[in-house]
């Protein structure tokens, strides 16, 4: 018996399996969508100085990252503020008492709770990266600060929706979905 007849007979995999997919579709999909206020000149002549750096990111980022950067999409900043959100927060664990009471002592309320925390530093990570990119890629002489927040908020929803995407993979899907976003 194959793979693909024992897929057949499990409908529950194959829900996950069709779950998953499409958000990773979604997630593709997310990548052309462009954010506002972005000058793409500008962006070319600073992905034009900083080649090779961006070509060795874009190498980790099998792909992705230039093409989000080429055409400053909403989800531009990917799930990297999520990720360094977490680190930060497990190192904080270890440092900060009431983290690691948190983390050792309430169990699965802790760990929501320390989830929670992960989101916010997520969110600020997100708006301050968010703000140097919409400032750095401005059209020259631009003072329009409506533009600068509408960018920073949009580049700030687009991680918020990556970290959803990924939460729901995990919670219906297969698999670790955070991960699964930075394979894809």
């Amino acid at each position: 018996m194959s793979g693909v007849e024992n897929l057949a007979r499990l409908p529950e995999l194959k829900k996950k399996l069709l779950w998953t997919f499409f958000l990773l579709a979604v997630y593709r999909v997310s990548l052309i969508i462009p954010a506002p206020g972005i000058d793409p000149d500008r962006v070319r002549q600073i992905m034009d100085q900083a080649g090779q750096l961006v070509g060795l990111f874009n190498m980790f980022s099998g792909g992705g990252l230039q093409n989000a950067l080429q055409q400053m999409s909403i989800c531009a900043l990917g799930i990297m503020p999520y990720i360094s959100a977490s680190i930060i927060i497990q190192l904080l664990t270890v440092a900060v008492p009431e983290l690691k009471r948190l983390q050792k002592e309430e169990g699965a309320a802790g760990r929501k709770k320390i989830t929670q925390y992960t989101r916010y530093g997520t969110v600020l990570i997100t708006l301050i990266q968010g703000s140097a990119i919409a400032f750095a890629l401005k059209p020259e002489g631009a003072t329009n600060f409506g533009m600068i927040i509408t960018t920073v908020i949009t580049l700030t929803a687009g991680t918020i929706f990556l970290m959803w995407i990924g939460e729901q993979m995990t919670e219906k899907g297969i698999g670790n979905g955070i991960s699964l976003i930075i394979f894809a």
